[in-house]
C-alpha cells in the first residue's frame, strides 16, 4: 500500500514537473516586451512608439495561442488600430459563443430561467484600454506587460482569469497621437524641455478631447471602439486606464465624488464601488500606498470612454495614475503636505486615503505597477464574480424593458418632415451607433392627432439601454451643488446639460401612452432620405438653406468648377417655397445627382434666374488661427471645416505676422485666451520656435486685415481678444461676475435669432447655444454725465454693431445647471457683427461648433463665411 502511494506521489510530482517544465518552454518562446523593444516597460526615459508596439503584438499574437489580435479600423491619421482577446485557448476557439451569451444578456432577449443558465455557462468580458491621452504615457507602454503577462503567467489567478474571463485589451486607443508625444520626448531628452508636452494636439482633431467623443462618435477612433463596446461584445466592465492623479498620490480609484446621475441604475452605482474596494484592499495588501478615492471624478456625465457605459449596465473604471513621463522625480518627505485634492488629510484619518504615500523617489515604473496591479484586481474580481455580472447585467437590461410601459413614457418619434431632415438622420445614426434600437415607419401611421410620413423612426423607450436614450434625448437638472455654505459653486465634472435633440435643432415627439405603427428594426447606420434633382435646371438649382447639407453641397460645387448664388430674400420654385438665404447652384447635372443621393437633397430645377437679388458667392478662402498652445477648440473648428469641404489654411502666428491676409475671405480664431493668443509660450516651457503668440505685430496685422474689408470671426473667449485689441465698442457683461453669483458650467442657453440678419439665415427664431462659461456682450453707450450732474451735448455716432443674435428674457436654462442667468446675460447680445474699417468682426459670444455637437448653430459660421465670400 506504501508503496502504490509512493508510486502515485512520483507520478503526480513527474506528471507537475512535466506541466511546470512545458509551461517554462512556452513562456520561453513568448517574446517578452523587453525582447523587442530592448528595455523593460516603464524603464526611465525609455518608451516604445506605435510601429514597436504593432510589432510587439504581431509576436505575441504568433507566439500564443491565449492571443488573438485583431484589427478593427484606422485611425483619422491612417494607422491601424487593434485589439487582443485575451484568454485560454479553448476560450479563444469559442470566441462567437461568449459574444453571443454576452448579447442575450446585455440586451436581456432572453427568459430569466435562459438567463441564469447563461450566467453560469458564460464568460465575464473584460475590455480594458490604454494610451487614450497620450501625454499620460504610462499606459499606453502598460498595456504590451499586461498582455504578455496574462497570456504566459501560470499563477492560480492568471489560470483563473484566463478560465473564466475574455479580457478584450486594447493596446493604444489613439496611436496617432502616442508617435507625436514619444517622437516629441524623444528629441528634447536631455534638454530643459524634457518633459514637456507638444505644441500640437495630439489627436489631429480632438486632442484631449478624444475622450468627450464617446455619444457623438464624430471620430474613427472612438467608433471603432464604440462598434465593440455597444454592438458587439457588450462587456460588464470597461476599464480605462489615464494618468492624473492629485499631488502626492500614486493613483485615484473608485468610488468616485457626488454627484450620480439619476438615470443609471443604482446597482452600477454599487458596483462600481466593488471595484474600488478590491483595488484598495490589494494595493494596501501589497504595500503599495497612495490610492485615493472620491476625488474630482463623478457619475453624472455622459460622453467619456469610462462614463458612457453606465447608460448600457456597464461597470465603467476610470483610474488616474500618477507619474506621466519616463523622467524620474523626487518628492522631499519632509515637504508631505498637510492636504491633497484640496480637502483630503495625509494623517491617515480620511476613510478614502487611510493608506497615505510620503514621498521619496518617484518613477516612471512606479506608475506602471499601480496601473498593472489595479487590473488585476480587477480581473480577478471579474474572473470570481463572472456569473453575478453576467446575469446583473441581464436583470437590468430586463428593468430598463420594464419600464417602457410602466414609467409614463414609451416612444419618442422623429417625423421625416424637419427643419433640418439631415441632421435628424444623424441623430439617429448617433443613437444607433450607441447601441440604441430603432425602427423606422413602413407605412404612414397615425398616434393621437398627429400624422407621420412613411419613413419617420421611432425610438421605443423599452430596450435594456433605455438609460442611455434617455440621457440623450430629456433635459439634464444637474443639482445645485456648492463647495460650502455661501462659498463657490462645487463645479461639475465636464459638462452639466447635452441633450442632443435640443443640440442639433431636431423636433422630436414625446410619446407617453402604448400605440401600435408599422415599423421595421433598422439595421445598420441609415442613409440620407432619398433626394433628388426635379425638372431641368438650366438656369441652375435651388438648395434649402435649412439644411446644413446644403453648404457641403455648394463648396463641392464650387470646387468642381461650377457657381453658386445666395437669394437674399424669400422666393417659389416649382412648389416649394425657399426661404431666404437658399442657395442657387450651378455646374454639372451628374454632380448634383450624386451629391443629391450622398446628402439626402432636394435640389429644385431653374429655368430662368428667380426674380429676387441674387448675391454670388466664391469657395470661400478661410484662415484658422493656430496657437503653439495647443487648442482643442481649434481641432473642433478645423474639423467642422473639412467636413463641410471649406478651403482652409491653417495660420500660424508667424503666418499671422508675415502672411498676405488679404487672400482670406475670413480668418477664424477659436476659443482661447487673450493673454494666450497675444503672449503665447515663452522659454520656460517650450522651445523657442513655438514660443510667443501673434503679438502687437500679429494684432495690428489682424486689424488691417479687417480694416481693408476682411473679415474676421471669433468665437467666446478669443471675442475679447478682438474686441481688446480693436478697442470695438463692446465689453463682455460676464467679466466681473463672482462665480459665487454666476456661473453656467456647461449647459444649454435659449437664445433668440434675428433671422433676417444674412448671417443668421436658415436658422430657427429660438435655438439653444451651448454656453461653457462663456459669455455675454454689452454695447457701449455714450456718457452724457459728469461730477454728478447730466450734460445737455449732442449724441456721438452710435456703434456700428448689429445685433443677430439676443440670450433669452426668461427661461434661459434648456439643459444643465444655470446660476444667475437671468442678471448678468439675459437679453444681452449672444452673437454681434462690428463694423470695423472697410471689414467687419463677427463675434460669438459662445462656441457654435463646440465639439461638433451643436449642429443647430452651424449654420451662424456657414453664412459668416459666405457673406464673405460675396462678390
Amino acid at each position: 500500500m506504501i508503496s502504490k502511494i509512493a508510486n502515485l506521489k512520483t507520478l503526480l510530482f513527474s506528471t507537475a514537473m512535466s506541466l511546470t517544465c512545458a509551461s517554462a518552454l512556452v513562456a520561453q518562446k513568448v517574446p517578452s516586451p523587453k525582447d523587442v523593444y530592448g528595455f523593460e516597460v516603464g524603464a526611465d526615459y525609455k518608451l516604445a512608439d506605435y510601429s514597436q508596439i504593432e510589432d510587439y503584438l504581431t509576436k505575441l499574437d504568433n507566439a500564443s495561442d491565449r492571443v488573438q489580435k485583431i484589427e478593427i479600423g484606422e485611425t483619422v491619421l491612417g494607422r491601424k488600430m487593434y485589439v487582443m482577446f485575451i484568454s485560454t485557448k479553448e476560450n479563444l476557439d469559442q470566441l462567437d459563443k461568449w459574444k453571443d451569451i454576452s448579447t442575450k444578456m446585455a440586451r436581456a432577449t432572453v427568459t430569466d430561467a435562459e438567463a441564469q443558465k447563461l450566467s453560469e455557462e458564460g464568460k465575464a468580458i473584460v475590455w480594458i484600454d490604454g494610451g487614450m491621452h497620450s501625454t499620460e504615457l504610462a499606459h499606453g507602454q502598460m498595456t504590451s506587460e499586461l498582455a504578455y503577462t496574462l497570456a504566459t503567467s501560470e499563477t492560480k489567478e492568471m489560470q483563473d482569469i484566463r478560465e473564466n474571463v475574455i479580457t478584450i485589451l486594447m493596446p493604444v486607443m489613439n496611436p496617432d497621437g502616442l508617435d507625436i508625444v514619444v517622437d516629441w520626448y524623444r528629441q528634447n531628452m536631455g534638454t530643459a524641455y524634457e518633459t514637456s508636452r507638444p505644441p500640437v494636439l495630439y489627436h489631429y482633431y480632438m486632442g484631449h478631447d478624444n475622450n468627450r467623443d464617446w455619444f457623438m462618435n464624430t471620430q474613427p477612433e472612438t467608433y471603432n471602439v464604440t462598434k465593440i463596446l455597444y454592438n458587439e461584445w457588450y462587456p460588464q466592465i470597461v476599464y480605462n486606464h489615464h494618468q492624473s492623479s492629485p499631488a502626492w498620490t500614486k493613483i485615484s480609484i473608485p468610488p468616485y465624488a457626488d454627484p450620480v446621475n439619476p438615470n443609471i441604475n443604482p446597482a452600477i452605482t454599487a458596483a462600481v464601488s466593488e471595484v474600488g474596494s478590491a483595488m484598495s484592499k490589494r494595493f494596501s495588501l501589497e504595500n503599495m500606498p497612495g490610492a485615493i478615492a472620491d476625488n474630482n471624478y463623478t457619475m453624472f456625465w455622459n460622453g467619456g470612454g469610462r462614463t458612457v457605459p453606465y447608460y448600457h449596465n456597464m461597470i465603467g473604471i476610470l483610474t488616474e495614475t500618477g507619474h506621466t513621463t519616463p523622467t524620474p522625480r523626487f518628492y522631499d518627505p519632509k515637504k508631505l503636505p498637510k492636504l491633497v485634492a484640496g480637502t483630503t488629510p495625509t494623517d491617515g484619518t480620511d476613510i478614502m486615503y487611510a493608506d497615505v504615500w510620503k514621498g521619496g523617489e518617484s518613477h516612471f515604473r512606479d506608475a506602471v505597477d499601480y496601473m498593472l496591479t489595479a487590473t488585476w484586481a480587477t480581473l480577478d474580481l471579474a474572473a470570481d464574480r463572472k456569473s453575478d455580472y453576467l446575469y446583473n447585467i441581464y436583470r437590468m437590461g430586463k428593468d430598463a424593458i420594464k419600464k417602457g410601459d410602466t414609467e409614463g413614457l414609451f416612444a419618442y418619434v422623429i417625423d421625416k418632415n424637419q427643419w433640418d431632415s439631415f441632421e435628424a438622420v444623424n441623430l439617429i445614426n448617433v443613437l444607433l451607433r450607441g447601441g440604441i434600437e430603432v425602427e423606422q415607419a413602413t407605412k404612414d401611421f397615425t398616434v393621437g392627432d398627429k400624422k407621420y410620413e412613411k419613413g419617420s423612426y421611432v425610438i421605443y423607450t423599452g430596450q435594456a439601454f433605455r438609460p442611455y436614450l434617455i440621457d440623450l434625448m430629456e433635459k439634464q437638472n444637474y443639482p445645485t451643488r456648492f463647495q460650502y455654505p455661501g462659498g463657490p459653486p462645487d463645479t461639475p465634472y465636464d459638462l452639466a446639460g447635452w441633450t442632443l435633440p435640443l443640440q442639433m435643432g431636431i423636433d422630436v415627439d414625446r410619446i407617453a401612452d402604448s400605440f401600435k405603427a408599422p415599423t421595421e428594426k433598422v439595421s445598420g447606420l441609415v442613409d440620407y432620405y432619398e433626394g433628388s434633382v426635379n425638372k431641368s435646371g438650366s438656369f441652375g438649382y435651388a438648395l434649402s438653406v435649412n439644411t446644413n447639407a446644403s453648404v457641403v453641397a455648394t463648396n463641392k460645387v464650387l470646387k468642381a468648377g461650377g457657381t453658386a448664388y445666395k437669394a437674399m430674400t424669400e422666393f417659389k420654385a416649382g412648389k416649394t417655397t425657399f426661404p431666404a438665404g437658399s442657395y442657387v447652384v450651378s455646374g454639372d447635372k451628374e454632380l448634383m445627382e450624386s451629391l443629391a443621393d450622398e446628402y439626402g437633397l432636394e435640389f429644385e430645377g431653374l429655368a430662368a434666374k428667380p426674380e429676387v437679388q441674387l448675391t454670388k458667392i466664391h469657395l470661400p478662402k478661410v484662415g484658422l488661427y493656430k496657437s503653439w498652445q495647443a487648442n482643442m477648440d481649434e481641432g473642433w473648428t478645423r474639423f467642422v471645416m473639412d467636413e463641410y469641404e471649406f478651403d482652409m489654411d491653417t495660420l500660424h502666428d508667424a503666418d499671422i505676422k508675415t502672411k498676405d491676409l488679404s487672400k482670406y475671405d475670413a480668418i477664424i480664431i477659436p476659443s482661447q485666451r487673450p493673454s494666450s493668443i497675444l503672449h503665447g509660450n515663452n522659454t520656460l516651457d517650450m522651445p523657442e520656435q513655438f514660443t510667443g503668440g501673434v503679438g502687437l505685430d500679429g494684432s495690428l496685422a489682424l486689424s488691417n486685415y479687417v480694416k481693408e474689408g476682411g473679415t474676421l470671426i471669433a468665437f467666446d473667449e478669443a471675442s475679447n481678444f478682438v474686441i481688446e485689441q480693436f478697442g470695438l465698442p463692446l465689453s463682455d457683461a460676464t467679466e466681473r461676475a463672482d462665480s459665487k453669483d454666476f456661473f453656467i458650467p456647461g449647459s444649454l442657453i435659449k437664445t433668440g435669432i434675428d433671422t433676417t440678419n444674412p448671417i443668421a439665415f436658415g436658422m430657427k427664431d429660438t435655438v439653444s447655444v451651448s454656453f461653457n462659461r462663456s459669455r455675454a456682450f454689452v454695447i457701449d453707450k455714450q456718457r452724457k454725465s459728469g461730477e454728478g450732474g447730466t450734460e445737455d451735448i449732442k449724441d456721438a455716432p452710435a456703434p456700428e454693431v448689429e445685433v443677430i443674435a439676443n440670450y433669452a428674457a426668461k427661461g434661459l436654462l434648456m439643459s444643465g445647471w444655470a446660476m444667475g442667468e437671468e442678471r448678468y446675460i439675459a437679453k444681452k447680445p449672444a452673437l454681434v457683427k462690428a463694423k470695423y474699417g472697410k471689414g467687419s468682426a463677427v463675434l460669438f459670444a459662445f462656441r457654435p461648433q463646440f465639439r461638433a455637437q451643436p449642429r443647430g448653430t452651424y449654420k451662424l459660421i456657414f453664412n459668416a463665411i459666405y457673406e464673405a465670400a460675396s462678390e
